[in-house]
């Protein structure tokens, strides 16, 4: 039977004090850092903890593993979702047969399920490839949302502009995005986000940039939000919420296509633009790094 990743990083605590010394280092950083031991190859972990890939192989032999990768397999499978689907909902039907508050959680996560779901289905990909033609094939495409919608498109904005150099996040400061709008021409593009209630600033802007022969593209919970906003292409998602606000979820899915469709777009430039933002945010310490553990010598 195979094991999950909790089962085996529960067997490592319990283990931890009968082993040799490296293997005890080996399997903190394990018990410590399960993502990163799902993803990086052996010579990469070995080097992180400060031990020689034979440990770990050893470690693996040790839970009854044929090797490293065997053992390893677990915890990259808790990582992704190409399983999913095959998985079922036991979970879901499990938690609606528990208490109250647990029954509310399933009714809250089997929503969020729909929402995406429905938010996918819409998702033709006729109008995808319409919208990223529109993007990839503009001087400057700019971005546009307000209030909550704006988490969006900051989100869509600080990870596209790795595909394409030419998103702008407007408004850049306080005014309107009209503002930033000014210089634009018919070779660019606005890519605008908003659900009911509809923003007024973002339909100001979209008749804006028809004004001044721009390509559009909408992301919204409807195809019609005001007279005199005709976009180019409309991305139809779902917003259905069981609160007051709307459910973002299905909207972020549809983005996150979009950008995988922009990645592949820009290719290899796109993946060395990714390189060079992620070499200089290391080097100016923009993420926390854990000190890494000591060096066991061999008794």
């Amino acid at each position: 039977m195979q094991q999950s990743q909790i089962q085996l990083t529960e067997r490592l605590r319990q283990d931890i004090d009968s082993q040799p010394a490296q293997m005890q280092v080996a399997a903190k950083y394990i018990i410590d850092h399960p993502g990163d031991f799902g993803l990086d190859p052996i010579r990469v972990t070995a080097s992180k903890i400060g031990v020689s890939p034979n440990v770990l192989v050893r470690l693996a032999h040790r839970l009854g593993f044929d090797g490293f990768e065997a053992f390893r397999r677990p915890f990259r499978q808790t990582l992704v979702t190409d399983r999913e689907d095959r998985l079922g909902q036991d979970w879901l039907s499990q938690m609606q047969s528990g208490d109250r508050f647990s029954a509310a959680q399933a009714s809250y996560a089997q929503n969020e399920l729909n929402v995406v779901n429905r938010s996918l289905r819409l998702a033709n990909p006729a109008l995808i490839r319409q919208a990223v033609d529109h993007m990839t094939t503009a001087d400057r495409c700019f971005i546009t949302a307000t209030r909550a919608s704006y988490a969006l498109a900051y989100y869509f904005h600080y990870a596209g502009r790795m595909a394409h150099p030419g998103f702008q996040l407007i408004p850049r400061h306080m005014g309107s995005a009209v503002d930033d709008l000014l210089e634009a021409d018919p070779n660019d593009c606005l890519f605008a986000i908003t659900v009911h209630p509809y923003s007024a600033d973002t339909i100001q802007s979209m008749r804006f940039a028809r004004q001044r022969g721009m390509r559009i593209v909408l992301l919204s919970d409807s195809a019609v939000i005001a007279p005199g906003v005709e976009p180019d292409v409309t991305l139809p998602v779902s917003t259905r919420a069981r609160h007051h606000f709307s459910s973002f979820s299905g909207a972020m899915a549809v983005l996150e296509c979009l950008l995988g469709h922009l990645f592949a777009a820009g290719g290899s430039t796109a993946r060395a633009r990714v390189d060079r933002y992620q070499r200089a945010r290391e080097d100016s310490g923009a993420y926390w790094r854990p000190a890494k553990p000591p060096r066991v010598r061999k008794t």
